[in-house]
């Protein structure tokens, strides 16, 4: 854990400021985190100290429980203020599980994508079946369920096989370059969501047309 807030220290000292729907500001040891939609707006519910990032993550401006915090989803309307780097790690990995060190891991150039063959491979049970989804139907649920606008924030590095891209996705969502103020999400690995959704497009047909 130290390495990871070593980590995010240097980040912000590059002037890193946004992650995901987050928008982080300083004041001397406190740090304040809203969505970013709502950076400058007064009248913000308040919140103290990183576990209140827990239930903040939960749910979206409908009420509604958010099963991917990566959606773009993040409800408005409140502001986060914890004391010192290591409260920030701590609030931003119950916001954004584990992409802080997914990322820093990826700086350090040990982050291996996993191709979504392989991933599939790897299924069993009611799943195994997934292996049967071919690359037209792959690449289709991927534009449309990974999708930024409405689907998941997150960049993917993973092909859908060795040497074989994923086509038509824009490159600003296979590219893990990203502004100094902007801390990429990557994806490195296809989630148990999409893996689900591979099953449904297989047992449904969906996208053969």
């Amino acid at each position: 854990m130290l390495r990871l807030t070593q980590t995010l220290t240097q980040w912000l000292e590059r002037g890193g400021a946004e992650i995901g729907e987050l928008r982080i500001g300083a004041r001397e040891k406190e740090f304040s985190l809203c969505h970013r939609d709502d950076a400058g707006r007064e009248g913000l519910a308040v919140y103290h100290g990183a576990e209140a990032a827990r239930a903040l993550s939960n749910l979206d401006d409908h009420g509604a429980y958010r099963p991917l915090k990566t959606a773009p989803n993040l409800r408005h309307g409140w502001a986060l203020f914890v004391s010192g780097v290591d409260a920030l790690r701590r609030a931003l990995d119950y916001f954004y599980p584990a992409m802080l060190g997914i990322w820093r891991s990826h700086e350090l150039r040990a982050l291996s994508p996993v191709p979504l063959r392989e991933t599939l491979e790897r299924q069993t049970g009611m799943y195994a079946v997934t292996r049967k989804i071919t690359d037209r139907q792959a690449a289709a649920m991927i534009a449309d369920f990974c999708r930024t606008d409405g689907g998941c924030l997150k960049r993917i590095l993973w092909p859908l096989a060795e040497g074989i891209p994923i086509p038509a996705l824009p490159a600003e969502k296979t590219e893990a370059f990203a502004p100094a103020i902007e801390m990429p999400m990557l994806c490195h690995e296809a989630c148990n969501l999409l893996v689900a959704r591979a099953r449904e497009v297989v047992k449904s047909g969906d996208y053969l047309a």
